[in-house]
């Protein structure tokens, strides 16, 4: 089983001056003990459940490619893209670049974006819900076309594309991974279905092996094996739990059929909280085998 690290919070001891070296000390920790995949949230403004609108955020893609820089393994990504934050021919670039310069270390995480506070406080267009899973379908096929040899127009109903030119071409062949964010039924989990390589579901034992059954009956609608797409899920560490407690989570997880699981790292010391009690579990994470789906 691979273990993905998200980090959510950078109001660390000693203000703006320390997110840079903060930052850098969890990412280099994160890869020391065999973390697969970095990613940060893609806000502008910190969201509810995480703190208060006015703690530090820092914007996704700068970061990544910050990370890219002091790390060498890493894999790198958003969870997830709010398609609305940025034209799908500027995001295919912007992955396309991080994915270069990583060596083939980008993905594209998207889903189709929610929190209306920072949109209307940056001045960023908010559609309807509707809307914006129209937009998240253009963008994948956006996303897909300028990663491919067809350089040719895209008309959507809300993009239109004149070329799809897309130089260099990523490293990550046939493209960058492709995870989408989300557990909603009738929407989300068909775009996964017929577009990502990975998604992230949320909720309990009961929940998750609802929605992958779910994610199952849409792959049949589509004609494709589920086995193709990894299921991730987050692993939320309680107070008091031991790395051995940290084993049996991922394991519970693993039964379900989740291949990959999440952590974040909330603490003032979220580098020191992977080697106390993240390092002592991966030699059991390595082990588990999670059900085949």
């Amino acid at each position: 089983m691979e273990l993905d690290l998200h980090v959510t919070r950078f109001d660390w001891p000693g203000g703006s001056a320390a997110i840079g070296p903060g930052v850098t000390r969890l990412a280099r920790t994160a890869e020391a003990i065999g973390v697969r995949a970095l990613s940060f949230m893609d806000h502008y403004f910190q969201i509810d459940f995480a703190g208060a609108p006015e703690d530090p955020m820092l914007e996704g893609y700068t970061a990544l490619g910050f990370i890219a820089g002091v790390t060498e393994r890493l894999r790198l990504r958003l969870l997830v893209t709010g398609v609305t934050y940025r034209h799908p021919g500027l995001l295919a670039k912007i992955v396309t670049t991080l994915d270069v310069l990583s060596q083939g270390r980008g993905e594209l995480g998207i889903g189709a974006a929610w929190y209306e506070r920072e949109h209307l406080g940056l001045g960023v267009p908010f559609p309807p819900l509707a809307e914006r899973f129209e937009r998240l379908e253009e963008a994948l096929q956006i996303c897909l076309q300028m990663w491919s040899s067809d350089n040719g127009p895209y008309a959507g109903k809300h993009y239109q594309l004149a070329e799809t030119l897309c130089v260099p071409e990523p490293v990550s062949q046939p493209c960058p991974r492709i995870m989408i964010g989300g557990s909603g039924e009738k929407k989300t989990l068909r775009l996964v279905a017929q577009y990502a390589d990975a998604c992230n579901v949320f909720g309990d034992a009961d929940v998750l092996a609802h929605k992958i059954e779910v994610l199952r009956r849409h792959c049949d609608t589509v004609g494709r094996d589920i086995r193709e797409i990894e299921v991730t899920a987050f692993l939320h560490p309680q107070p008091g739990w031991t790395p051995a407690d940290v084993s049996n989570g991922a394991r519970e997880l693993a039964d379900l059929g989740v291949a990959a699981v999440m952590v974040s790292a909330e603490s003032a010391d979220p580098a020191g909280w992977l080697e106390r009690l993240v390092a002592p579990a991966m030699a059991d994470l390595r082990a588990i085998e999670p059900r085949a789906l």
